[in-house]
C-alpha cells in the first residue's frame, strides 16, 4: 500500500484559521515552546547588536597602509548584522514576543564578547572570534528549532550562511595582510 500523507481537510483549516485569532501568526500548528524561542532570539538579537557595535568601532578605528580595504568590510559586516538584528526583531514580535534593545544586560545577553582591539590585525581576529561563535550558537539554535519552528530555522539558516561568509572574508584578510 502507498504511502498517503495525512492532510487536514480544507474545512477544519477555516475553522482553527477563525479560533485564537488574535495570535496572528501562531497557530494551534506551532509546536515550539514560544517562550524559549523568544528567549533564544532576544540572545541572537543582543549577539548582532554588539558584532554592529564593534565592527562600526573597527570601521571608524582602522590606520595602516592596509586600513581602507578592511574598514570597508568592517562596515558590509556591519551593515550585515544590523539587517540580521532587524530580521530578528521582526521575527520575535510575530511571535508575539518584544525584541530586547534595552542597552543593560546587552553583553550579558550576547554570545559575542565585545573586544575593540589595537591594531587592524586584532581588530579582524576578533570579528573573526565573534563570527566563529555566533556560527555555533547559530547552528545550536538551528537544531534546537528543527520542524518545531521551520520560519525561526530557516531565518537562522540565512543568517548563519551570511556569518559563514563573514568568517571567510575576515580569514581573507588575515592572510593578505600577511
Amino acid at each position: 500500500m502507498a504511502y498517503q500523507p495525512v492532510i487536514t481537510d480544507t474545512k477544519s483549516w477555516r475553522e482553527r484559521a477563525r479560533q485564537h485569532i488574535e495570535n496572528g501568526a501562531v497557530t494551534e500548528g506551532y509546536k515550539a515552546d514560544r517562550e524559549t524561542v523568544v528567549k533564544l532570539l532576544n540572545e541572537a538579537l543582543a549577539t548582532e547588536i554588539v558584532c554592529v557595535l564593534r565592527y562600526k568601532r573597527h570601521y571608524f578605528m582602522a590606520t595602516g597602509i592596509h586600513a581602507e580595504g578592511v574598514a570597508a568590510e568592517f562596515l558590509e559586516h556591519a551593515n550585515d548584522e544590523q539587517g540580521h538584528a532587524d530580521q530578528l526583531a521582526q521575527r520575535i514580535v510575530q511571535l508575539q514576543g518584544e525584541p530586547n534593545f534595552n542597552p543593560e544586560g546587552l553583553l550579558m545577553r550576547s554570545h559575542a564578547e565585545y573586544v575593540e582591539g589595537t591594531t587592524l590585525t586584532d581588530m579582524i581576529k576578533e570579528d573573526l572570534v565573534a563570527e566563529r561563535i555566533a556560527i555555533d550558537s547559530y547552528r545550536e539554535m538551528i537544531q534546537y528549532f528543527g520542524n518545531e519552528d521551520p520560519t525561526s530555522r530557516r531565518l537562522l539558516e540565512g543568517i548563519l550562511a551570511v556569518e559563514e561568509e563573514h568568517a571567510d572574508d575576515l580569514v581573507s584578510l588575515l592572510e593578505n595582510m600577511g
